[in-house]
C-alpha cells in the first residue's frame, strides 16, 4: 500500500502550511484586537481580507471544489491534507481560502445543480468571494434531524413561490456579506413519498417577508467568523420560480448530496483542530512545573498526550479512506464510511481537546488560548450534518441487514 500523497497535493501542502505560518497564526491575535474596535461584531476585521487577497495571489483559494471550471479541481484525497491543515485555526484560514462553511456547500450545490443563470448570478460572486451565503433548513419546532420532518411551505402562486417558516442556526445569515439564503421547504406536503415534498429555492436576503431575528449562540459563542447562526422568519417571501434548485421534489436529494462532501470536510478540519490541541498540550507540558517536575514528566499527562497522537493517527486513516472512497465509488458507495468518519471523529476530537482544556487549567477555558472555543466547534459538530445518533442507526442497519 501507498500511503504517499502525489506530488500536486504534497506542493500544495507546503504553500499552504507556509501561508498558516506566515500569515494566518500571526493574524489570529490582529483579527481579535480588530474586531473589538469594529461597528457591528459580524463583519470581517481588515486583516481577514487581507488574508484572503493573500491566498487568492499564492493560488490557495477555492481548494474544495473537485471541479476545475470552479475550483482547483481536487479531489477528496487532495483536499483532505489541505482542510486539516485550515483546521488548525478554523476561525481564519477557511474563510482565508474561501473554503469555509455554509458557502463550500452551497457552491457545490450551485454547481451541481444550479442553471446557468443561478451559476452567473450567485455562484460566480461566492468564487470570487464577493458575497456569502445561508443555508436554511434546521427548525425549531420539529426535530430536524429527521429531514423529512422540515414544515416551510413552498407554494407555488402563478410564475412566484411564496415561503413560509421559521428557521434557525442558518449559519452565515447574521454576517453584512450574506446575500443569497439556498432555502428547503416543501412544495408538495402531503405527496406520497416523503422524500419528494420538499424542494430548494433561493431566496435573497433583501426580499420582502424574510426577517433575520437574532443571532444564536453556540456554548455562549457567537462565532462571528463564520457569519453566526441565525434565526430567520419567512413570512410570504415571494421569489420568481426561476429560484427553484433543480426540479421540484429534488431537495432531499439535493440535501443529501450536499452533506457528503459537507460531513467529509468537517471531519478533515476536526483533525486540524487536534493537531492543534496536542500542540498546545506539548507546549503546555514542557513550559509548566507542578509537584517538583515538568508537566511533561508527569505520567497522567503523558498518557493523554500519547493516546491523543494514537487516536488522530487512527482517524487521519479512516477519513483518507473515505475520500478515496468517495473518489472512487461515489459518495453512495461510501455511504458507511462517511457516517462512520462523522461518529468517531467529532466525539475523539471533542476528548483531546478536553484534555487539552484540563491541561491549561483556568487558561483552557479563557479567552487566551483557543481551546475552549475549539471545543464549542468540535461539540456542535456532533449534532450539526445529523446527530450522531441518526448515523448511528442508519450504519447499524445497513451492517444488520448483512445477516438477514
Amino acid at each position: 500500500m501507498d500511503f504517499a500523497f502525489d506530488a500536486r497535493t504534497e506542493e500544495l501542502r507546503a504553500r499552504l502550511l507556509a501561508f498558516m505560518d506566515e500569515h494566518v497564526y500571526p493574524a489570529e491575535q490582529v483579527a481579535h484586537e480588530q474586531r473589538a474596535r469594529l461597528s457591528s461584531p459580524w463583519e470581517n476585521p481588515p486583516v481577514v481580507e487581507e488574508l484572503k487577497a493573500e491566498a487568492r495571489r499564492q493560488g490557495l483559494w477555492n481548494l474544495f471544489l473537485p471541479d476545475a471550471e470552479y475550483g482547483a479541481g481536487l479531489t477528496n484525497l487532495q483536499y483532505a491534507p489541505l482542510a486539516e491543515i485550515t483546521g488548525r485555526s478554523p476561525q481564519l484560514a477557511p474563510t482565508a481560502t474561501n473554503c469555509a462553511a455554509p458557502d463550500t456547500g452551497n457552491m457545490e450545490v450551485l454547481a451541481q445543480f444550479g442553471d446557468e443563470r443561478q451559476k452567473k448570478q450567485w455562484l460566480e460572486p461566492l468564487l470570487a468571494g464577493e458575497i456569502r451565503s445561508a443555508f436554511a433548513m434546521t427548525e425549531p419546532d420539529v426535530a430536524s434531524s429527521d429531514a423529512t420532518n422540515i414544515t416551510t411551505h413552498i407554494r407555488r402562486e402563478g410564475d412566484e413561490y411564496v415561503i413560509t417558516g421559521r428557521k434557525w442556526y442558518i449559519s452565515g445569515a447574521m454576517h453584512p456579506d450574506c446575500k443569497i439564503f439556498i432555502v428547503m421547504g416543501k412544495t408538495d406536503p402531503d405527496g406520497p413519498d416523503i422524500r419528494r415534498q420538499q424542494s430548494m429555492v433561493l431566496v435573497p436576503r433583501d426580499t420582502p417577508g424574510v426577517t433575520v431575528k437574532r443571532a444564536m449562540q453556540v456554548f455562549g459563542y457567537e462565532d462571528h467568523y463564520h457569519g453566526g447562526h441565525a434565526e430567520v422568519v419567512f413570512d410570504e417571501a415571494r421569489v420568481p420560480v426561476s429560484n427553484l434548485i433543480g426540479e421540484e421534489g429534488g431537495g432531499f436529494a439535493i440535501a443529501q448530496a450536499r452533506l457528503g462532501p459537507g460531513r467529509i470536510h468537517h471531519c478533515m478540519r476536526l483533525i486540524g483542530m487536534a493537531e492543534r490541541a496536542i500542540e498546545l498540550m506539548c507546549r503546555r507540558a514542557v513550559s509548566r512545573e507542578a509537584f517538583g517536575k515538568a508537566l511533561a514528566q508527569q505520567g497522567v499527562v503523558q498518557n493523554w498526550i500519547a493516546d491523543a497522537r494514537v487516536a488522530v493517527e487512527q482517524l487521519r486513516l479512516l477519513v483518507l479512506k473515505t475520500a478515496w472512497m468517495m473518489d472512487t465509488v461515489g459518495n453512495r458507495g461510501a455511504h458507511t464510511e462517511i457516517q462512520a468518519i462523522k461518529i468517531a471523529t467529532p466525539r475523539t476530537v471533542v476528548g483531546i481537546l478536553d484534555r487539552a482544556i484540563q491541561l491549561h487549567g483556568a487558561g483552557g477555558v479563557s479567552q487566551d488560548f483557543p481551546l475552549a472555543e475549539l471545543y464549542a466547534g468540535a461539540r456542535t459538530l456532533m449534532l450539526a450534518d445529523g446527530p450522531d445518533e441518526v448515523h448511528q442507526r442508519s450504519l447499524a442497519r445497513r451492517e444488520i441487514k448483512k445477516y438477514l
